[in-house]
């Protein structure tokens, strides 16, 4: 029984392989390599380049591996830019999940795990946020994650087809092995950003709006260890494998943390000043979003083992320190 893990090189589906690998199963790995990496997949792991709005390359790996289970991460995940390219977002992520998904409906697999996102729900009326709370993307990117939603659930009621959707608030941190982690150039994650400035690899982070209705101005998240992430993609597994309805979950830890809070955190992790620079906001940007987790921690069980800023901020900087000596040696 052999699972594939599309967009299995990049951040999110790195940790994901290692995770599958490390409870014994059988993995294989379709990503372009746009933005993921080779070495990041393992070697136990089967790696093939392509690109999932490929039907027949999807067919012909579904048939060869005897796929029967697919955890799709594939898709392009920064907000600002799909709101100056809405079109590349609602081909990349809608579009091309919309294929994927009739091939597993053509080849009988009926286990389907979609990394979706908290951008679904825009600037929500209730914090923490649930899962039945109104819909409402305020950019492309939520908006060609809900349209994925959609059409998992019309898909679910028409065919012996059953999935979970994983709505992620920000997901941070590493491996706490060094095994993998956040390796983007130019990567726009929060951690990640503060993380590169407070090893030197960039000299200064930009904060993006500080006139939002919250505490101090800044933008509040729900920041999510990677781990504790791909754990929940496991149980969401097990739910179906068990028999489990079609279901969506929140994934984060419903508690938040504005942007100063987080550069305050790096700060004290690493022991380093640096300089931070206040700007105008970016378009797409909600002013607080947190999650109601208590459906996934009842329904799945699931049990978040890294709910903690510091650690959340200490993998991260481990990994990016990994990075910078790897660099410098090359």
């Amino acid at each position: 029984m052999t699972i594939l893990v599309t967009g299995g090189a990049g951040y999110i589906g790195s940790h994901m392989v290692l995770e599958l690998l490390d409870s014994g199963e059988n993995v294989v790995v379709l990503d372009n390599l746009s933005t993921g990496f080779r070495w990041a997949v393992p070697e136990l792991a089967t790696l093939v380049v392509g690109d999932i709005g490929d039907q027949e390359l999807v067919r012909s790996i579904v048939r060869k591996h005897g796929v029967k289970a697919i955890i799709h991460f594939a898709g392009s995940i920064v907000e600002p830019e799909s709101v100056v390219d809405p079109l590349g977002y609602y081909h990349n992520n809608t579009v091309k999940s919309r294929a994927l998904m009739e091939v597993a409906v053509e080849l009988g697999i009926e286990h389907f795990i979609f990394s979706s996102t908290a951008a679904v729900y825009g600037n929500p009326q209730e914090i923490p946020v649930r899962e039945d709370a109104p819909l409402a993307p305020v950019s492309p990117y939520g908006s060609s994650k809900l349209m994925t939603e959609i059409m998992l659930a019309d898909t679910a009621r028409a065919h012996n087809f059953r999935y979970v959707a994983l709505r992620y608030f920000n997901v941070a941190g590493a491996d706490p092995k060094e095994r993998t982690g956040q390796s983007t150039p130019n990567a726009t994650h929060l951690i990640k950003v503060a993380s590169e400035v407070a090893l030197g690899r960039r000299p200064y982070i930009e904060v993006f709006g500080t006139d939002y209705e919250t505490a101090d101005g800044t933008c509040v998240r729900d920041y999510i260890h990677v781990t504790d992430l791909v754990r929940a993609h496991m149980a969401a597994l097990r739910h179906l494998r068990d028999g489990g309805t079609s279901e969506i979950f929140n994934c984060g830890y419903s508690k938040g943390f504005s942007v100063l809070e987080v550069i305050d955190a790096v700060k004290r992790v690493s022991g380093s000043d640096f300089e931070v620079r206040l700007s105008p906001r970016r378009a797409g940007d909600p002013a607080a979003i947190v999650a109601a987790s208590d459906k996934i921690r009842v329904r799945l069980g699931w049990r978040p083992e890294f709910d903690d800023l510091d650690t959340i901020t200490r993998n991260a900087l481990a990994w990016e320190t990994h990075l910078k000596q790897f660099k410098d040696a090359s």
